[in-house]
């Protein structure tokens, strides 16, 4: 690691860091003496420091060349800071308002410094646990998976502009990797990073293992995964990396973006979003049985993709005579051929969303990082039914995608079970 001028910043070395990089000390005025550093990085992967002063703040985050929470023996790429630098760049210039500002990137050290993002916000994950409703949740994020997929896609760039983007992120190959045998190919397979809350779901884990219709299913999506570059993502855009507040949505941590399929992302949402909705009976009391909150769930669901449908389609139209090549002008030239080709592209898009969707929900449940939704209630044998019913969801969504016109439809399928 030190040949490369790489280190990692302990909290001493954090400070002659911070003293050393003039964009940073310009932050904090350089005010020294009241300085305080807090470590806050969920373990997984990084190292993240909120840096403060009485007067000023942000937030420093540093990659590692190894998956933090399980150590030196599963190596990752520390350039995968690189990629998240430059997606939250991009992002935010797409959408200034829920994405935090990047003020400095250190490719030799891996480090970000960017906005930090002050309390109340708090991760979405955490409000849905505790049954907090946002007003402005559904809206914000539609808005900012409509602009960077529409933006960033060959129905607004040029073919050369496209190719270009997609040639530097194909970069990031090491996460994507690791993206496909979390979610395509462990939780089918006997794997030591597989777990599963036993021995109540071991016959359920079982399974899924055997289950060769599932394994058809999951084998075109990770095809499309791993082929299909329409649009630079996120890639793990589920609802802890999300922080908001009443009136503000920011998304965080895209350092497995890559150029993808868009239902990727849109899947991780909704899909996160169901996990949260059968995780509600577990956190029920005698006082709050959460129904109401799981009504208000379910209508986040059906109002992200209607809000993502209705602004992704008016970006088309807006944009249907400019640089993009996807459809050209010349060939698409009267309304109902306009017409044709958006309704298939978007008939496609929902189906992998759902597909996508589904993958990510079974790989939280039998594979190897699960969600705090199920992981805080305590008691293994109703954490494990609530498991169960999402579990069986996501195989009915993912075997029978093709078959739902809607996501009215889905919402149902979500109630039947």
């Amino acid at each position: 690691m030190a040949s490369d001028g790489f280190r990692a910043l302990e909290q001493k070395a954090l400070v002659e860091y911070i003293k050393a990089t003039p964009v940073l000390s310009q932050k904090l005025a350089n005010q020294f003496h009241e300085l305080t550093i807090k470590e806050v990085g969920d373990g997984n992967l990084n190292y993240v420091y909120i840096v403060s002063t009485p007067s000023a703040s942000f937030v420093l985050k540093q990659a590692i060349p190894y998956i933090r929470c399980i150590g030196e023996s599963w190596p990752m790429t520390k350039e995968r800071a690189y990629f998240e630098a430059r997606t939250l760049k991009e992002h935010g210039r797409l959408c200034p308002d829920l994405v935090p500002e990047v003020y400095h990137f250190d490719r030799k050290m891996c480090v970000i410094g960017m906005r930090y993002i002050q309390p109340p916000h708090i991760i979405l994950r955490k409000g849905l646990i505790a049954g907090i409703e946002y007003p402005l949740l559904t809206e914000h994020i539609s808005d900012y998976m409509a602009r960077t997929m529409f933006f960033t896609s060959l129905l607004y760039l040029t073919t050369t502009e496209h190719k270009r983007a997609v040639a530097e992120f194909c970069g990031n190959v090491e996460l994507c990797r690791l993206t496909e045998q979390v979610v395509f190919s462990d939780p089918y397979k006997v794997s030591q990073y597989n777990r599963c809350t036993s021995p109540y779901l071991d016959k359920d884990a079982e399974a899924i293992r055997e289950d060769n219709a599932l394994k058809v299913e999951i084998a075109e999506l990770k095809s499309k995964f791993c082929e299909r570059a329409q649009a630079l993502l996120h890639g793990d855009l589920h609802t802890g990396s999300i922080m908001v507040a009443s009136d503000s949505t920011q998304v965080i941590d895209p350092e497995f973006s890559f150029y993808g399929p868009m239902g990727f992302d849109i899947g991780a949402y909704i899909g996160n979003l169901i996990l949260a909705y059968f995780s509600q009976d577990g956190h029920a009391t005698e006082t709050n049985d959460r129904k109401s909150y799981k009504s208000w769930i379910l209508k986040a669901i059906e109002g992200t993709w209607n809000l993502f449908e209705k602004k992704f389609t008016a970006l088309w139209d807006e944009n249907k005579n400019g640089p993009g090549e996807a459809y050209l002008p010349d060939v698409y030239n009267n309304t109902e051929v306009q017409q044709l080709v958006k309704q298939k592209y978007m008939k496609e898009l929902f189906h992998d969303t759902l597909g996508f969707g589904s993958a990510k929900m079974i790989r939280r449940i039998v594979g190897v990082a699960h969600v705090e939704d199920f992981e805080s209630i305590s008691e293994p044998s109703l954490r494990a039914d609530c498991e169960r019913r999402a579990l069986n969801c996501a195989k009915t969504l993912l075997k029978d995608r093709e078959k739902l016109q809607g996501i009215a439809e889905v919402v149902s399928l979500i109630q039947r079970h």
